[in-house]
This record gives structure tokens, C-alpha cells and sequence, in this order.
């Protein structure tokens, strides 16, 4: 049986890729609407595709990232809400940044116990009602994650349209803000090759095969050249997508491992948590 694909799901995919609306639904009707092959079929057929990480996004709202005072906790959260007009509003990003301190206040290590915590005697989810009611639109705390460790480090940026955290084994505040601008700027999809799970990395490989099966100079290439070259061109996509890979932002002649090697020897990232709007 053939999915129902909707307007709704054909919007949802341009956003998620910029490909355009014909494109989204082909790819959507070819795929009986899973949004992840969608993406797929996008790429191979040659689609510039963004690829967004859409559950890590809010469609408005802003996202917040906050430390402990000794840096060794941290929290990152969005509240979502139906307008931009209403995200920009001074009293809801007020309201956020109280909801971030008592997250960090109360020690809540899931979405659930930080809505049962209390805000001026009250649980943190009675509260949003409330603001709901003043505010006159739908507003919630969709994701909600914590770090613990030996130094961790909180970044805002873009007007509270992007916030990171950084996980270390001991406190540098220079590298740790460094390292979290870069995250928020290129927006790794793991820490390491190692921290990709296998079926990413097979996902990935088979669309560069699939890619290099449907170019008319590949035609008749054996398969174990198209597996050994899918192998090299593995190496880019490493680079591009995992951090300590990447090049380093301000100083594009190193990667970021040889960044903080040079700076702090001892220095360990264990991970990272990243958010964003739209």
C-alpha cells in the first residue's frame, strides 16, 4: 500500500534538503514517504542537498545553552514557538533564559524531570501553560539534553538561534569556546569516525556507489573498483562531517585534533550536544 504523501510532507522535505517542491514529491512518492531514503534518492540523483539534522531543529523559537557556575554541568534546550515575531519578543527570551537556570538549578538529566521541576512553586510544564495563556501561542520545551564533565562549555550564537555544548576532561575555557564555535559553524554530525555508527557510514558509502553506478564514464567498472574508490571518497566525508576531522575554522592549515593537541596536550573533547532553529 502506497503512502499519502501531503503537502505538509513535501514542505517538510524542501526544508530539510532546499531541494525543490517537484523534486521533494518525486523523491517522496518514489520512496513511499520515508523521509531519510528521500534524501537519498535526492543525492543520487544529483540534488545539492543540505541534508539538515531536522530532529535537532525548532521551526521558531530560540535555544539555549547554559553551564554550572564551576563548569562542569550543562544544559541545552529549545522552546519552540509558532512565530519568529514572537521568538524575537524580550519576555519570552526572558522566560527562556529562567528555564535554563532552573534546569541547570535543579539537576535534570531528562526532558521529563526537568518539566516536573519548580518554577516559583509550580512544575516547570504548569508554568509554560500559564506563559501560553499570556503569551497567546503555543510554546513547549522540545528537547532537553545534559553534559557532565570535567569542564564543559556553553555557546550561544546567532541570537540564541544556535547553542552548543562542549564536554571535556578538565576545564580550558579558550579551547572549549573555540572548539564550540566551530560546532556551531559547521555542524559535525559526530565527534570521530569511530562515533558514526556502522549503518551511517554503509548509508553513506552505498549512495556513493549508487552515485558513481548512475555516471555514464563508471558504466561497466567492476564492482570491487567501485567499493574501493567509494572507500577513498569515505575519507572527504569523514573530514567534512566529524569534528576532530574537520579543519579547524580559524586556522584552516590544521584539523581541529591538531588544533588542540598544539594548545593543550592533555586536553580531551569526549563530546558535544548542538542545537539549532529553523
Amino acid at each position: 500500500m502506497s503512502a499519502t504523501i501531503t503537502a505538509a510532507d513535501i514542505n517538510k522535505l524542501r526544508k530539510q534538503t532546499g531541494a525543490g517542491m517537484l523534486d521533494c514529491k518525486a523523491a517522496l512518492q518514489e520512496t513511499n514517504g520515508d523521509f531519510e531514503a528521500a534524501i537519498d534518492f535526492l543525492r543520487k540523483k544529483g540534488q545539492k542537498v543540505a541534508a539538515k539534522r531536522s530532529d535537532r531543529d525548532a521551526n521558531e523559537g530560540i535555544v539555549l545553552a547554559k553551564t554550572n557556575a564551576d563548569n562542569t554541568s550543562g544544559i541545552v534546550m529549545n522552546l519552540t514557538s509558532e512565530t519568529d515575531f514572537v521568538a524575537k519578543n524580550e519576555d519570552f527570551v526572558a522566560f527562556g533564559n529562567k528555564l535554563a537556570d532552573i534546569a541547570i538549578s535543579s539537576g535534570a538529566n531528562t526532558l521529563e524531570e526537568f518539566h516536573s521541576a519548580d518554577f516559583d512553586g509550580m512544575p516547570v510544564s504548569e508554568k509554560i501553560i500559564e506563559q501560553v495563556g499570556r503569551i497567546g501561542e503555543k510554546i513547549e520545551v522540545t528537547t532537553f539534553e545534559r553534559l557532565n564533565a570535567g569542564g564543559v562549555t556553553a555557546y550561544n550564537h546567532g541570537g540564541n538561534k544556535v547553542a552548543v555544548l562542549v564536554s571535556m576532561n578538565k576545564l580550558n575555557e579558550g579551547v572549549g569556546r573555540d572548539v564550540a564555535m566551530q560546532i556551531a559553524a559547521m555542524n559535525p554530525l559526530a565527534l570521530n569516525e569511530d562515533s558514526l555508527s556502522p549503518e551511517q557510514i554503509e548509508r553513506e558509502k552505498n549512495v556513493i556507489i549508487d552515485t558513481m553506478k548512475a555516471d555514464p564514464k563508471m558504466e561497466g567498472k567492476p564492482d570491487d573498483l567501485l567499493e574501493k574508490i567509494a572507500s577513498g571518497k569515505m575519507g572527504a566525508y569523514f573530514k567534512e562531517n566529524t569534528l576532530m576531522a574537520q579543519a579547524f575554522v580559524k586556522d584552516g592549515s590544521k584539523s581541529v585534533e591538531t588544533y588542540i593537541k598544539e594548545t593543550d596536550g592533555d586536553l580531551q573533547i569526549a563530546g558535544f550536544k548542538r542545537l539549532s532553529v529553523g
